[in-house]
């Protein structure tokens, strides 16, 4: 394996350009880029062996199935869990829904949802959802005026409001903040709650042990994981994951079926009818040995690096504003720059081949709490370089300049 550095060679929208420009990616955060390997992957599955699985005796359907289920175990050993434990969905956001529509029927009124105000919408309104049809009540876990988890005041709330669910972002997409899950996990088992923890910020650039975590629930989604999209996981442990009501019907999932009756498969099969996304599956399967080849204490330190080099160089622009967790945090920065409309300078970071996200970026009550309309936000991965955020720099100070006249 090549150095952290070196990797980005294996990612070749890197090398576009954008309207004459070179590309600088700074939005991991909304998608990763793909390395050429996952990209190899599905492209060989549809030319040389697509078939379904699961469904037949012939070659293509048994060697797609073979390869299709091992995915499924190279995603717990990643995880530390079994396969068992792993379903496949469409995203982080239907693996939240799955949990909480299942939760949904064991909750009644006095009951206690607590979320964070963190969360991205996707943990925020199936939660609401979920008080709204059982009568529980959602409550939040508040953050400081920076907008990092006021833990102290999180572990009070878990141990006097006895929750039933304590649902939390294991890192925060709009500012990166990396939150003290586990501290949140060992109280809310104090307080017999189930704990739903949303990953999809997390699992690339932390690589989190479940075994070690010890929550309930963790959910991920492939595509920000240097993966394709429209796949997820959904972890659970396997008797609170088995316990739950099935979610969707079809195909696959079943025992048997007569027009009078149906009984169904034991997790993970009870929760992953029709015809899965096997070009899907295969290609974080590659992904994910894409991953396990790099030493990931390697990989957060030189993220980190880049976190903080980049993150000096927007303190040194005056007028520039940063907020979230600057020591805890996987490598997002959210800034604005004085009073200017994020939006407006969004666009001219275009102009010059910079590609970073602006707006509420799906967190509009943490937005609100803040007191602010929207931020610009860089997400920086491994395959980023100290290049690009020198360039980013310069097209920022640029566009200040433009700004001001």
């Amino acid at each position: 394996m090549n150095t952290i550095a070196e990797l980005r060679h294996d990612f070749p929208l890197l090398t576009r350009t954008v309207d004459g420009q070179p590309l600088i990616y700074l939005d991991s955060g909304a998608t990763s880029q793909k390395p050429q390997c996952v990209i190899d992957e599905i492209n060989d599955f549809y030319r040389k062996n697509n078939a379904n699985v699961h469904r037949g005796l012939h070659s293509l359907s048994e060697i797609n199935t073979f390869k299709y289920e091992q995915v499924r175990v190279k995603l717990a050993k990643y995880l530390a869990v079994s396969e068992q434990e792993i379903v496949w969905t469409s995203g982080a956001t239907e693996s939240i829904n799955i949990v909480a529509a299942g939760i949904t029927k064991s909750l009644s009124q006095g009951d206690i949802i607590l979320i964070s105000a963190l969360e991205h919408h996707a943990n925020i309104v199936p939660w609401q959802q979920a008080a709204k049809l059982s009568g529980a009540s959602l409550q939040v876990m508040p953050i400081d005026q920076q907008g990092v988890l006021d833990l102290t005041s999180a572990l009070d709330m878990i141990a006097q409001l006895r929750p039933k669910v304590v649902a939390c972002t294991h890192a925060s997409n709009t500012l990166g903040n990396i939150n003290d899950v586990e501290a949140i996990i060992k109280a809310a088992k104090k307080a017999d709650a189930v704990t739903v923890i949303d990953g999809a910020q997390a699992f690339l650039h932390l690589r989190p042990n479940l075994s070690h975590l010890d929550c309930d629930f963790y959910v991920g989604s492939a595509h920000k994981a240097l993966g394709p999209t429209g796949l997820g996981f959904l972890f659970g442990k396997y008797n609170k994951l088995n316990a739950l009501p099935i979610f969707k019907t079809g195909g696959e999932m079943i025992e048997t079926v007569t027009f009078s009756t149906t009984t169904y498969r034991n997790a993970p099969a009870k929760f992953e009818p029709g015809t899965p996304n096997i070009s899907g599956v295969l290609g974080f399967g590659a992904a994910l040995d894409y991953l396990d080849k790099i030493d990931s204490d390697l990989l957060q330190a030189y993220e980190q690096a880049l976190f903080i080099y980049c993150l000096n160089a927007l303190q040194n622009i005056e007028g520039i504003t940063i907020y979230g967790d600057t020591e805890n945090n996987i490598g997002t920065i959210s800034f604005n720059y004085r009073a200017e409309h994020h939006y407006d300078i969004a666009t001219l970071l275009n102009s010059y081949g910079v590609a970073l996200r602006s707006g509420h970026h799906c967190t509009q009550p943490l937005i609100s709490e803040l007191g602010i309309e929207g931020t610009l936000r860089v997400s920086l991965a491994f395959y980023n370089s100290h290049a690009d955020i020198d360039a980013f720099i310069s097209a920022l100070k640029s566009s200040i300049e433009l700004i001001e006249g």
